[in-house]
């Protein structure tokens, strides 16, 4: 439903003949009302020696009730001659009676000329013959395919340029990354006249996957000037769209993608910082709020004053840049680096060090004490809390130490109650200076309203893990304290 909400014209639903899945998708899109996009089928040619009616590639296509195919052809003479072993006319026969067999039966044809560029290489008039007989048959598109890759930018835009000369039809194109190329390649297809693209959201897709559409769209209409899908309006969705589909396959996202990553509008270095405060177009190739995406700062032993006020200013405190309370917090966040830390991945540990440098930051909970004890699948965890003991019983040792701090913390503060761990990574071993190997414990949270992260660094797990939960906790105690947003005096 996404896609159609953006404005995709075409989603290919997957080869209907190939297995059971890929069929069921096509009963359960039914089920669906889509206001713009049209469903297709994928298949392939028919096989040799079989007519168009009895080929069972073709019948799938026809079962799967949608109002486009997509088909494939061969159209390198090397794929015709070794892979499929046909005469070179028997290849052009099976294009065009597949082609003119689903136009018959009312179908919208996208004919994919497989292979096509090293095809155009090798010999350039029969993979031009190709694509004029799928156009002669009746396709509605012609797509140009690098199926395995191999192209660069200046290839696609020259050999894209001569099929467009030649096709009367509306031409498309289709990129691989196996040579890193896949999104230049598009936009150069684009550029020699191809109107039609076909993607990946985040470029998923075999090997190294295909043109990912979450770059492709944003080029196409802020840096080259071309309508697609519904403009600006889609593109606001980018990041949304793109961290669904990663969730949906269960993949992580990629923090340095393009356009939506969360380091793809983050700065670092203090001179950055200081010259996006000024003026944002210095060192931002676009406003990151057109892809949905959001400008970050971060604290690390590449950071100066700047990045600190930034963080500070979003919390209303007003401090003076020349502070010497800050140039020891960052000293602090420097030499905590230095130790294990990675504040460009738990900021609100960053925070906190700068607060408690200023003198705003009151620890709420602390931990005088913790211990486990593990047996047969049966972990207890004693923790002392504020001066209180407490008990509890989790699924592991780190569940039972949370477990543990929680049941005092969320009596005492019952706004606690609702801040949520939403993730909780263990890096091992730690990448540092010392000659000692640490754990970083990173953990996510939010309240429904906020997400912050924070760290831990220890040669334990649970330790690093208890430091990690406890500025968390208390790191939402602070920001939620009146107190907090007073400007104070710098002297």
């Amino acid at each position: 439903m996404l896609l159609d909400e953006l404005g995709v014209d075409y989603i290919e639903g997957g080869w209907p003949g190939s297995n059971p899945k890929d069929a069921e998708f096509f009963k359960a899109i039914k089920n669906y009302s889509l206001n713009h996009a049209k469903i297709a089928a994928f298949g392939m040619t028919k096989r040799k020696g079989v007519s168009a009616k009895d080929d069972t590639n073709l019948l799938a296509i026809l079962n799967a009730d949608v109002g486009v195919a997509v088909v494939v052809g061969k159209s390198w003479i090397l794929h015709v001659r070794e892979v499929l072993r046909v005469s070179p006319e028997d290849n052009l026969d099976m294009v065009y009676d597949n082609v003119e067999y689903l136009k018959d039966h009312g179908l919208g044809v996208i004919f994919d000329a497989e292979h096509f560029y090293q095809g155009f290489r090798e010999d350039p008039d029969y993979a031009l013959r190709v694509v004029k007989t799928a156009e002669e048959a009746g396709a509605d598109v012609i797509v140009l395919a690098d199926t395995n890759g191999a192209m660069l930018p200046m290839d696609v835009y020259e050999i894209t340029s001569k099929v467009v000369e030649r096709v009367r039809v509306r031409v498309g194109v289709h990129m691989h990354n196996d040579s890193g190329c896949a999104v230049a390649n598009t936009l150069m297809g684009v550029l020699a006249g191809a109107r039609h693209v076909q993607g990946t959201i985040n470029g998923i897709g075999e090997r190294t996957g295909n043109a990912d559409l979450i770059q492709v769209l944003p080029n196409l209409v802020l840096k080259m000037g071309f309508k697609a899908l519904k403009g600006v309006e889609s593109l606001r969705r980018m990041r949304e769209v793109s961290h669904f589909v990663y969730e949906a396959a269960g993949l992580q996202p990629n923090p340095y993608q393009p356009y939506v990553g969360d380091y793809a509008f983050s700065h670092k270095a203090g001179l950055h910082v200081d010259g996006v405060s000024k003026i944002t177009k210095a060192y931002e190739h676009i406003d990151p709020e057109l892809v949905g995406n959001a400008r970050r700062f971060v604290v690390s032993e590449l950071a100066g004053t700047s990045n600190l006020l930034i963080y500070l200013k979003d919390l209303g405190i007003s401090v003076g840049k020349d502070d010497p309370r800050l140039r020891r917090a960052l000293e602090r966040i420097k030499a905590m680096e230095n130790e294990g830390y990675s504040f460009d991945l738990a900021p609100a540990s960053a925070i906190l060090v700068v607060l408690r440098e200023l003198g705003l930051a009151k620890d709420f909970l602390s931990v005088d004490y913790w211990k486990v004890f593990g047996e047969h699948n049966l972990n207890v965890a004693v923790v002392k809390v504020n001066g209180e003991l407490s008990v509890a019983e989790g699924v592991g040792p780190v569940h039972a130490v949370d477990l543990a701090i929680r049941n005092v913390a969320s009596r005492i503060y019952p706004e606690l109650n609702s801040v949520r761990l939403t993730d909780y990574r263990v890096v091992l071993p730690g990448e540092v200076k010392s000659t000692e190997s640490v754990v970083r414990v990173l953990m996510e949270f939010t309240d429904g309203r906020r997400v912050w992260k924070t760290m831990g660094v220890s040669t334990s797990i649970i330790a690093a893990s208890v430091k990690a939960l406890l500025d968390g906790l208390n790191y939402i105690l602070i920001i939620n304290n009146n107190e907090i947003g007073k400007s104070i005096n710098n002297k």
